[in-house]
């Protein structure tokens, strides 16, 4: 999945970095500045938020690119940010985006996407399905109140209304499971072995939790879920793309 640029999750971030940045000065926004920071790696929130400070910076729009809310993704990066705003004592006004999982924007490039893909790929027969596929997250998190399974919920019927699909044709289910608790529920790679086995010929497979493809979209849906979906018996497996660019 490495790309001749490196890391598929770098070089994608790098780009929407780069090409908001001409979207938004080509509208006026000429002294604003984008750029991006890995929640774990680099470059990190504290250094990146250090450097557009010492470059200037008075206000700090934070937009972390989890478009549902979690505590596991979305609040860690309220916390870091915040626990750097603590060390400084002329702090920037800083903002968050909470999530963007039923942001029209959103739901209309990602039905976008899916439609691009039907025009190479065919439209879905009456028993293909469109599998949805999130991110998993311990059921506890559920239970404690964590609000990321409902916004994935509505993400994906969202989703399948805009593309007029009915509800027998969609699958949400869950992935990256690891560990003995329970997860979130359906799994997705036996909902891929179930659905070839009980006679579904195709599935075309959407992640709508990650908007740059990385090792969990490219190794684990196009190639692992591929692998168990046609070994099971299925005809056909397609892996709608992230929005990357």
């Amino acid at each position: 999945v490495w790309t001749p640029d490196g890391s598929p999750l770098k070089v994608h971030t790098e780009r929407q970095a780069r090409l908001l940045a001409g979207y938004l000065g080509e509208r006026g926004h000429r002294h604003l500045t984008v750029t991006w920071a890995m929640r774990y790696g680099e470059p990190s929130l504290p250094a990146t938020l250090d450097r557009i400070k010492a470059a200037g910076a008075t206000r700090i729009l934070v937009v972390p690119m989890y478009p549902q809310y979690a505590a596991s993704t979305t609040a860690t990066v309220v916390d870091e940010v915040c626990r750097w705003l603590t060390g400084r004592r002329n702090q920037p006004e800083v903002r968050f985006v909470r999530n963007f999982h039923d942001d029209p924007g959103y739901l209309a490039a990602l039905e976008q996407s899916v439609r691009n893909h039907w025009v190479k790929s065919g439209p879905l027969g009456g028993g293909d399905k469109l599998v949805i596929s999130f991110h998993g997250l311990p059921r506890r998190s559920l239970d404690l109140g964590d609000p990321y399974h409902c916004e994935c919920l509505k993400t994906g019927r969202l989703l399948a209304e805009r593309l007029n699909l009915a509800p027998e044709q969609v699958r949400i289910c869950f992935q990256s499971r690891f560990g003995r608790a329970e997860w979130l529920q359906p799994y997705t790679a036996p909902t891929l072995v179930e659905l070839a086995r009980s006679g579904t010929g195709r599935v075309d497979v959407i992640c709508p939790g990650f908007v740059a493809d990385c090792l969990e979209t490219l190794e684990e849906i196009a190639i692992e879920g591929k692998a168990d979906f046609l070994s099971s018996g299925g005809r056909e497996y397609h892996y709608i793309p992230a929005l990357n660019e």
